[in-house]
């Protein structure tokens, strides 16, 4: 049984901006420009990146459309690099990134539910888990059902954020007054390096989750057509949501009374919506969440299906529900190390300790485009891929300047699949290479 090509080029979209936005829209800005002290250094710092994640969709798209199956980086390693690197990536992927991520985003939403529902502490340690269990029913019982519940969600998340900016305008809150000076640095901002750089690094995992509509592309109608546009004008619009949502927050709330990223959020909700702003901001803060997880949870499990279908992984994990079409095991492997995670609160560290090996993953999965057997005719290459592996490496080599210990041990937990692959799956994997799709 194979997968069903059911998924169009909007919902192919909401999976790119799906992740991209989600939590961080309403607390990295004001981090951000707090440090950074300048409205322009702040549109700067956010341009440059959505030149870089444009770069890395440009590279994955062309991947995407060589190889439209699902699985992602890992049937993108596995091409460039062979059956071990991207066993590897898979490791990292269904053992701890995957599962640390949902368990970290069903926490982070539990406190914008309290805020706008009220309810016993007792109840409010069972939110996250009732969560995590819901995502999984609706994409456990059919791509349909859980493509149209994750399309709705970020189609509605965007409208709700564009909504946010033009009543800040539109309510007169809004002035271009508390945006100036527009290029000068406010007194007691951070140092101008520290502070480009810990920007950055916030913008660049602000960003982060665009890729994922990779591991969904054995599900998309017209790969030839929608993958490609789908990475492309995903990642642009996410820039120019991030770069109105930002400008909207400075001209409601200046620079100078900024104190912290919650506060921030409070503040602002106060400004446009009088007593009811916490609960207003709740309400879009919860809706940005969910649509992210749901995003996550019908994607992270296509990598695991993949792995199985090769061999690379336990077989049970590769078979479609008969019924639904989904692939359910793999739905449930996920959901449940998410839940395993929750109960033992190590979500933060988890994240910490991989998101260092999670950007080499992505850096080598572009530069796989440069040992495809048919050689990329495209305008934006080499460039595209180069500027692309140059931006994961700064800011790799900014996590190791600021804290090299977990990268470390979290690349030393990467490796450690190594061993696990060879004594479970060396003598049943039978990885072979998918001949690339004559797309192009």
């Amino acid at each position: 049984m194979e997968q069903r090509r059911q998924m169009g080029l909007a919902g192919t979209i909401a999976v790119v901006m799906g992740e991209s936005i989600a939590l961080g829209i309403f607390l990295t800005p004001a981090a951000m420009a707090k440090s950074l002290g300048s409205p322009m250094l702040l549109a700067a710092v956010w341009c440059g990146m959505g030149l870089i994640a444009l770069c890395g969709a440009l590279c994955y798209s062309e991947l995407a459309v060589r190889f439209p199956h699902a699985g992602g980086e890992y049937v993108y390693l596995r091409e460039g690099y062979g059956g071990r690197v991207a066993f590897l990536y898979g490791w990292m992927s269904a053992a701890v990134m995957d599962p640390g991520l949902a368990a970290a985003l069903a926490m982070g939403a539990t406190p914008y539910i309290f805020s706008m529902m009220g309810m016993s502490q007792q109840v409010r340690l069972w939110v996250p888990a009732l969560i995590l269990i819901a995502l999984a029913a609706i994409n456990y019982v059919g791509t349909r059902l859980s493509r149209r519940a994750m399309a709705t969600a970020n189609l509605l998340k965007i409208g709700v954020l564009l909504c946010l900016v033009a009543w800040a305008w539109v309510s007169g809150h809004s002035t271009v007054a508390n945006m100036l000076p527009f290029v000068q640095r406010r007194a007691g901002s951070e140092p101008l390096f520290a502070a480009i750089a810990g920007a950055t690094v916030a913008a660049f995992f602000s960003f982060g989750g665009w890729w994922e509509a990779g591991k969904i592309a054995g599900e998309v109608r017209n790969p030839r057509r929608n993958l490609p546009l789908a990475f492309t004008c995903g990642v642009l619009l996410v820039t120019v949501v991030y770069l109105l949502v930002s400008f909207a927050f400075l001209s409601v709330v200046p620079l100078d009374r900024i104190v912290s990223n919650t506060a921030f959020v409070a503040q602002f909700g106060e400004a446009l919506f009088g007593s009811l702003g916490g609960r207003v901001l709740s309400g879009c803060v919860l809706l940005s969440v969910l649509g992210g997880m749901m995003a996550m949870t019908m994607a992270a499990p296509r990598v695991y299906y993949a792995m199985a279908k090769d061999g690379a992984f336990f077989s049970i994990f590769g078979r479609l529900h008969p019924r639904f079409g989904t692939p359910a095991n793999a739905v449930l492997l996920q959901t449940g190390l998410a839940l395993l995670v929750l109960c033992f609160g190590a979500f933060d560290r988890i994240l910490s300790f991989i998101i260092f090996s999670a950007i080499c993953f992505l850096a080598l999965s572009a530069a796989s485009l440069f040992r495809l057997k048919e050689p990329v005719h495209r305008w934006w290459y080499p460039a595209a891929p180069i500027l692309f592996l140059v931006g994961c490496g700064v800011i790799d080599l900014l996590i190791l300047m600021h804290d090299p210990v977990p990268a470390l041990l979290g690349l030393l937990a990467v490796l450690c699949g190594d061993p696990v692959r060879h004594f479970f799956f060396s003598s049943r994997a039978a990885v072979t290479s998918i001949p690339e799709q004559n797309l192009i």
